[in-house]
């Protein structure tokens, strides 16, 4: 896959109904590293978390790609992100990888390739192409505590009502989400950022 060329994928956020997706363009030679950077970008998460991406299956389990820690490697090796290309995986149209961010409130979000385009003139990339619903807020217990989040957000006479509008700083739009307003940080940066002391 040449260099110039841009990999379309349709990230959804899986367990939460009506589901929160985005639809990205990235450049053909990301890393996993800066796939994860613009999927952080464009869904609205924090990467305050770790995460990794799961491709395939087998015995083995598959591979395992993001960030090696031996806290969790848990007999399975994790290859650095930064290091591999995304094509190396997921090349074909259909290609498809588990991407999981904060193992704590476990979110799982589905990253499939929806196309191969050539890099259009004048274009920017990455881009958010389209999306919907807004990013449920970091730490708030994955799909079931998001869930019981919104049930509370929407009813004034919930006993943790106040508490919790309070915690996600006003009110919270679900529905809300427009791609004009995603920006995308520089990959390199913030690998620097994570990595540099």
């Amino acid at each position: 896959m040449p260099r110039h060329e841009v990999m379309q994928f349709k990230v959804t956020l899986l367990d939460i109904h009506p589901p929160v997706w985005r639809r990205i363009e990235v450049p053909a030679s990301y890393t996993f590293w800066d796939l994860h950077v613009a999927i952080q970008d464009s869904m609205g998460w924090k990467d305050s978390h770790l995460h990794q991406f799961k491709l395939g299956s087998g015995r083995r389990g598959g591979v395992v790609i993001g960030i090696p820690d031996e806290e969790f490697e848990a007999g399975r090796q994790t290859l650095p992100g930064w290091r591999v290309p995304v094509r190396r995986y997921l090349a074909k149209v259909g290609d498809k990888a588990r991407y999981e961010y904060d193992f704590g409130d476990g979110w799982e979000h589905e990253v499939r390739l929806e196309k191969v385009l050539p890099h259009e003139e004048g274009a920017e990339y990455p881009r958010c192409l389209a999306g919907a619903r807004a990013c449920p807020p970091e730490d708030s217990g994955g799909p079931l505590g998001y869930g019981r989040l919104l049930e509370a957000l929407r009813d004034s006479t919930h006993p943790s009502h106040a508490e919790l509008l309070e915690w996600v700083g006003g009110p919270f739009d679900a529905e809300a989400f427009d791609p004009a307003r995603v920006g995308f940080d520089d990959p390199q940066e913030r690998w620097e950022l994570a990595f540099e002391e």
